[in-house]
């Protein structure tokens, strides 16, 4: 399913603004911006899908009814494509001003947009937690295999887009947008109908109740007893064992040891007595599995705002950079690559590199390191960050290479191809969908590795939530660079801008990112479970013991 919901995804997303311009009517920084507030809609909604999978929705549920929410959006931009009274006349002369798209065309587009970003993003948010799940991280076989199923979750979505940006994107360029569209509405249905037929397989999740009550009942507990005094022993704190329920048990961390949350957990014995029948409701007292599982989103939201720079850059790869190919020459033995299928080089190197990682890095690291991932979450998270420095430089480079051959051909006001390969922005692709695979999927091990059984859906989330709000920055620099600058980015004409100057300033600003990540992954502190000694139940750390 991912495979095929990707395919759709990522080829609508690398040619849109392509689309927007040259049949929406729409300026350069209105396209690019319109399209990056797409792609950050479309993962920060990942959040609510992950609520939704982890309170209401089992994940394979919300899989397909947000899968179908996303058809339909597909289904919307089809008919707009096909009919030509629902959208402008295409503007063919970019030195003309065109008229753009009314507004009630512009509400069937946004409502086809928006409806596959909410599609998206329960799917990507379900997705993966539904794969996780079929695997026992307690077996130390399976264990294993969950770290694989990762990679190869990352395997099949780079996969999909390949076919996306290569064959869906040439059936748009050639056959029409219609039929663009038409083909990711039915890919969609397709992977909807696959999904659904390994029901009858699937391990599903329980519902554990809504994180967010969870997270409200740990604030309001630790208000109620915020003048009673926390114990510095663990075991007079509050907890509930038992191994019927198999729920893992956290032990207190000296992260926040004596600060606000923990009040959560202090049983007070003077007012509630140690009878279980008396013990406080759940508003009014907390377990110290409960107070860690808060503490956790804690300790994660430094390492989510830390990786969100990464996805600024990524999302000029996706606009700025496919601007840059329609300008270069795109043919290659004869043929002509459509310039919105540019990234097939970045995904064509990870779909080598994520099996060399998986079959040769990972099992020789893992007997330096005993660990089953081959390395730490965090470190394949930074190997990213340091990769995505180094992609913002040489896009500087090639850009600056990229004007000197307009100059140099007197070339700078001319719509004609420019006599230079496209293919010398496959070393800023490449190294950056390098970048990627560190990232995304580091991201998606250490959230789901870390996260309570009852928030793994929510906590998973947060890796697209650091992606979409990436997006969103990414619009708001553009702004801000244009204006701070006197104009960088503020012409249709990239031989008169200075993107080479944008790249690089992206490159020394992901430099400082790099340097506050690690100060973020050097403070974590991983989450430490107890095992359970006891059959009974006990409500009271120190009776148990």
């Amino acid at each position: 399913m991912e495979g095929l919901e990707n395919m759709a995804f990522i080829a609508s997303a690398v040619s849109l603004v392509t689309y927007l311009m040259g049949y929406m009517n729409f300026g350069l920084t209105k396209s690019v911006n319109t399209v990056t507030n797409f792609m950050g809609t479309s993962f920060i909604l990942a959040l609510l899908g992950g609520v939704i999978a982890d309170t209401y929705l089992t994940r394979f549920t919300t899989c397909v009814l947000f899968g179908f929410l996303e058809l339909l959006g597909y289904a919307l931009l089809t008919v707009q494509a096909h009919f030509d009274q629902l959208r402008p006349t295409p503007c063919t002369d970019i030195s003309k001003q065109c008229e753009a798209a009314n507004t009630g065309q512009a509400k069937i587009l946004y409502t086809g947009l928006y409806l596959i970003a909410l599609g998206t993003s329960g799917v990507k948010a379900a997705l993966p937690l539904l794969g996780a799940d079929q695997f026992d991280s307690k077996d130390p076989k399976e264990a294993v295999q969950l770290s694989s199923f990762f990679n190869w979750f990352m395997f099949s979505l780079t996969g999909g887009s390949i076919v996306g940006v290569t064959f869906v994107v040439w059936i748009s360029s050639k056959k029409g947008w219609d039929w663009g569209f038409g083909v990711c509405t039915i890919v969609v249905l397709f992977a909807i109908v696959l999904v659904c037929i390994g029901k009858p397989f699937y391990r599903d999740n329980a519902l554990k109740g809504s994180p967010i009550i969870q997270i409200l009942r740990v604030l309001t507990a630790s208000i109620c007893n915020r003048y009673l005094p926390i114990p510095r022993k663990e075991d007079e704190l509050y907890e509930v064992y038992d191994k019927r329920t198999q729920n893992e048990t956290l032990q207190r961390t000296n992260q926040f040891r004596y600060t606000f949350y923990n009040l959560a957990s202090v049983h007070d014995l003077t007012t509630w007595g140690t009878s279980a029948a008396m013990t406080p409701g759940p508003w009014r007292l907390s377990t110290v599995t409960q107070v860690e599982e808060t503490k956790i989103l804690l300790r994660m939201l430094p390492i989510v705002l830390s990786t969100v720079f990464i996805n600024t850059c990524l999302a000029q790869l996706q606009t700025f950079s496919i601007q840059q190919s329609m300008t270069l020459d795109t043919h290659i033995f004869g043929f002509e690559i459509p310039a919105s299928s540019i990234p097939v080089i970045p995904l064509g190197f990870n779909l080598i590199f994520i099996p060399i990682y998986e079959r040769i890095f990972v099992p020789l690291a893992r007997r330096i390191t005993g660990i089953s991932t081959g390395i730490q979450h965090l470190q394949r998270i930074g190997v990213g960050l340091v990769l995505s420095t180094i992609s913002m430089a040489i896009s500087g480079v090639m850009e600056n290479k990229r004007k000197s051959v307009a100059v140099k051909h007197n070339m700078v006001d001319s719509n004609e191809p420019l006599p230079m390969s496209v293919f010398w922005l496959g070393f800023q692709f490449a190294v950056f969908g390098l970048s990627d695979m560190f990232t995304l999927v580091g991201l998606l091990e250490f959230y789901h590795a870390e996260s309570s059984a009852g928030m793994k859906g929510t906590s998973t989330a947060l890796s697209w939530f650091s992606l979409a709000f990436g997006y969103f920055i990414s619009s708001i620099v553009v702004e801000v660079v244009n204006k701070a600058s006197g104009g960088w980015l503020a012409s249709n004409n990239l031989n008169r801008d200075q993107l080479n100057y944008f790249y690089w300033l992206l490159s020394g600003l992901s430099a400082v990112n790099f340097v506050i990540y690690l100060v973020s992954a050097s403070w974590y502190k991983y989450k430490n479970v107890k095992e359970m000694k006891q059959e009974e139940i006990s409500i009271h750390g120190f009776a148990a013991n």
